[in-house]
Parts: structure tokens; C-alpha cells; sequence
């Protein structure tokens, strides 16, 4: 039980309230709870006020638009009103002094592809270290302590209490990936974060964001809001975004460590050879050279783990012991993860490329790793921005001999729209004459592991760690990973 005052609060009406919970969901409220009326896309939770205070809430966190949504409920309880000109930021910081200390060093990366990679990266260094740290986000809690979460970066209650619980078991160190979505609602407010992180940006989720500049600046939200002055930005100077992110936080006083092959980037990568199983990269740290073995596929991968490098160094780590962990790392679940090989040798990848420059990038990467010819699977998921589905299916026809388009996860829609649109980005690109329309997602992964020759290799793109499908309202199992270990038994008379 806490007062509003212990939670840095200040109420209108029944102001001494003491409070036994904090909840999202009117339904979940129970006697003593503050319930936060969130505004939200399809409603606001001030519509659901009335129902809360019938439920037992003892005090209310809302805006004015929610108050004025429930003025006759409010008039006639006796309840603690809570009026933030910012209520999401405020519920952040109100969870973050409810659950208690989280972990004492947070480091957080955005971006839109490499997110997961690189807060993986970053526990495990740690792991080699011998440090008790976790990453946080798409794949859920993992590492040192684990458990799962339903989204990327989870709202305030949920995120808050998961970091305390992390405290409680041991952990002293977290990677989080931050969402755009999470930093436009503010969930990581409230989190005190060593350094920051930058991956790159590209289109994605402009179904929500609506607009490029709109999308950027919820990830600035990062470096702009949640990461303190004194914290310390790592960005990648190679993006066409690094140099604007690097002034941005230049500009609060943040210290930037500037990382990729860009001339005065303190941690320069200058120096990649690939082979079938990885590649060995020359790097230096502040001038000083370094060269590594990095057991991962994809020349994109170094950028990851050096940025990963980066942050672990910019949150009080030592750069030699840093560099001496990068040989450890080890593949990210469904991130360019090999998830079977045939018996010529080919091999069969699964990656979350689920945006075009993700396909693009992906593809490239795999090239030199590749002597013979590059298929991918391809699709794009349903209720989602559909202006990046055509681009989807360029991006596969540019960078790959063959093209599969197939289902993703159609959600509501129509699955043969949604693959008319990727095939025809696809046909319009007419980079490549194969190209191949397969509904069925199971089919794809077989007909396209069929396809391998000896040099080939397969990619198998957009779903990643999934383990399921959603098709309408329903969610069915399906692992691209076991699907393409089942296909190749099957096809080499295994089962």
C-alpha cells in the first residue's frame, strides 16, 4: 500500500487515498486500485471511470478529456482525480515507484530493424562476463532470469513490475528494445537508462505512425525523453539518420559513441571476410585496431554486435574484456538463424525480415556467404501498413534468384490480396523471371527447400520466432524454423 504522495502524485477530491494497486483495465480493477483512463486509438478510458469506481478504484489517473468523459461519476465519488497534462508518462512513473528498484545498469535500443539482435548481443557479453543480465523484448525475458511478455516493449505495469521481478531474482544488467509504439505511449518512461542505442530507421508501422517524420520522432522520444543527460548515445553513423540522432543528443550533452564505417566513428568497423559459417571482422575501438571471429551469417550481423559492443562499453564495461566476448556470440532465435541443412549441402535460414529494407538487407548479406543460388519466401502480414507490401516484394526480386510469395499472417484480410500486392512488387521489379505464388505457407517452406542445390541456400522470411499464425482471430501453430527441420526430413526420407 502506498500514498499518492509516495507515488509522485498530486489529486484532486479525497487526496489522502491509499493505494493497493494501479490498473490499465476497468475489468481487472480491484478495491483500493488507481485506475489509469488511458486515451487510446479506438477509445478513451475515461468511458470506463464509472465502471472502475464500481469496482472498488480509490483513485483515478486520467487527462481532462477523460475527467470531462466521466464528470457526473466523479461528481458524486468520493475519489482521488489525478489530472496529467501527459497521463501515460505520468503512469509509467507512477509504476516505476510502485514495483520498487529495477536492475541497477538498463541500456535500451531502438530502430527499425536489428533491435532484438542487438539486445541479445548485449546479454550475452554480459553472460561471458560472468554478469547476471537479461534482454527484454520481442522474444520475451531472457537470460539470467526469464519470462515471457505479450509485447515488444510492454505497457508501463506490465514493464515496470517485470524489471522489479528481474531485481528480485539477481539480474543487475538489461538490454530492453524500445518500440516506437512504446516510446510514442510512453511505456519506458520512468526507466533510468545508462546509454541509448540507435540501429537505423526505415519504413515500417506507418499504419499507426501515419507519417515518416511522425514515426522518427517517437524513436527520438528515446534519446529526447527517457535517456538522461548524463547518459551515454550509441549510434550507428552509417545510417542516412546516424548524423541527425548523433546531433540531436549531441545537443542535450549526451556523450555519443559513434559505431559503423563511417570516418570518426569511435568504434569503426573497417575490415569484413566471409565464409560458409561466419566471418571475421577488423574493427577499432577509438583508433586502437581489433580483429574478431564472429560465428554469425550476414554482414549486417557485425553491425549488431558491435553496436551491442557499444553499449555494454557505454554502461560501464571494460572495451577489452567486451571485445574478447564478441567470438562468443552465438545466433539470435530467428534471426538469420540456420534452421536446417540439406544433405548437398545447401542451407535453410529463417529471419524476421519483415519490412523491405529488412528483406533487402538480409538477402545482401547472405550473398557473399552464398556460392550458389539465393531462394527467399516472402510474404507480409495482415491489418498493417499496406504501402510497404509491393516494396516487399521488389526488395525479394532484387536481391534473390528466386521469389515464393506466400501468407504471413493474413489477420483479417483477404490472404490472396495481401500476396497480389507483394507478387506484384515483385513482377514490377523484373530483377528475376522466377517468381512463385504459394498460398500455403507449409507448401512454400517445402516446394522452396525442394528447390536447393548444392551452394544454394534458402531464406525464409518475416516471421522469425514466431511459433504461430494468425488467420482471422484465430492464432495457429506454425514455426518456420520446425516446418523447414520437417520439410528437409522429409524430403531427405528421414520420416
Amino acid at each position: 500500500m502506498k500514498t499518492l504522495a509516495e507515488l509522485g502524485l498530486t489529486a484532486q477530491g479525497r487526496a489522502e487515498a491509499q493505494v493497493t494497486g494501479l490498473a490499465v483495465d476497468s475489468r481487472a480493477v480491484r478495491p483500493g486500485d488507481l485506475f489509469a483512463a488511458l486515451p487510446g486509438a479506438q477509445a478513451h478510458g475515461g468511458t470506463f471511470i464509472a465502471t472502475a469506481l464500481q469496482a472498488g478504484a480509490v483513485a483515478i489517473l486520467t487527462d481532462a478529456a477523460g475527467a470531462a468523459l466521466a464528470a457526473d461519476a466523479l461528481e458524486h465519488a468520493e475519489v482521488a482525480v489525478i489530472i496529467a497534462q501527459d497521463p501515460r508518462q505520468a503512469l509509467a512513473q507512477t509504476a516505476s515507484l510502485w514495483f520498487g528498484p529495477h536492475p541497477a545498469t538498463v541500456v535500451a535500443v531502438t530502430g527499425t530493424n536489428g533491435k532484438t539482435s542487438v539486445s541479445t548481443f548485449c546479454r550475452q557479453i554480459w553472460e561471458e562476463m560472468g554478469i547476471a543480465g537479461v534482454n527484454l523484448g520481442t522474444t520475451g525475458v531472457e537470460g539470467a532470469w526469464a519470462h515471457p511478455l505479450k509485447h515488444t516493449t510492454p505497457e508501463p505495469i506490465t514493464l515496470h513490475r517485470v524489471l522489479a521481478e528481474a531485481a528480485r531474482n539477481g539480474v543487475t544488467h538489461v538490454a530492453m528494445e524500445a518500440s516506437s509504439h512504446g516510446l510514442d505511449q510512453r511505456r519506458l518512461d520512468g526507466v533510468l537508462l545508462a546509454a541509448g542505442g540507435f540501429t537505423n530507421f526505415t519504413q515500417d508501422h506507418l499504419d499507426y505512425h501515419q507519417t515518416f517524420d511522425a514515426y522518427f520522432q517517437a524513436k527520438m522520444g528515446l534519446f529526447t525523453r527517457v535517456l538522461p543527460e548524463e547518459g551515454v548515445a550509441v549510434i550507428n553513423r552509417d545510417d542516412p539518420k546516424g548524423n541527425q540522432v548523433a546531433e540531436i543528443c549531441a545537443a542535450r550533452g549526451q556523450e555519443v559513441i559513434g559505431v559503423g564505417r563511417a570516418n570518426g566513428a569511435r568504434l569503426r568497423l573497417t575490415g569484413q571476410r566471409f565464409d560458409a559459417t561466419g566471418q571475421d571482422v577488423l574493427f577499432t575501438w577509438q583508433g586502437t585496431p581489433r580483429q574478431v571471429r564472429l560465428n554469425l551469417i550476414g554482414g549486417f550481423q557485425a553491425d549488431n554486435a558491435l553496436l551491442a559492443a557499444g553499449l555494454v562499453i557505454a554502461a560501464g564495461a571494460v572495451p577489452a574484456d567486451v571485445f574478447d566476448a564478441l567470438p562468443h556470440l552465438g545466433t539470435v532465435r530467428g534471426r538469420m538463424e540456420l534452421a536446417a541443412t540439406r544433405e548437398n549441402g545447401a542451407a535453410v535460414f529463417v529471419d524476421y525480415a519483415h519490412t523491405p529494407d529488412a528483406v533487402a538487407t538480409a538477402l545482401q548479406a547472405m550473398r557473399p556467404h552464398v556460392m550458389g543460388r539465393i531462394i527467399v519466401i516472402v510474404g507480409a502480414g495482415g491489418d498493417r501498413d499496406t504501402s510497404k507490401r509491393p516494396l516487399m516484394g521488389a526488395a525479394a526480386a532484387q536481391w534473390a534468384d528466386v521469389v515464393i510469395v506466400t501468407d504471413d499472417n493474413p489477420r483479417s484480410e483477404d490472404p490472396s490480396a495481401i500476396r497480389a500486392a507483394v507478387l506484384a512488387g515483385a513482377v514490377d521489379a523484373g530483377v528475376t523471371d522466377s517468381i512463385t505464388e504459394i498460398g500455403d505457407r507449409a507448401e512454400a517452406i517445402l516446394r522452396g527447400i525442394h528447390m536447393l542445390a548444392p551452394g544454394d541456400a534458402l531464406l525464409i522470411a518475416g516471421k522469425g520466432h514466431e511459433t504461430g499464425q494468425i488467420v482471422g482471430d484465430s492464432v495457429l501453430p506454425f514455426d518456420d524454423v520446425e516446418q523447414a527441420s520437417v520439410a528437409v526430413a522429409a524430403l531427405e526420407g528421414k520420416i
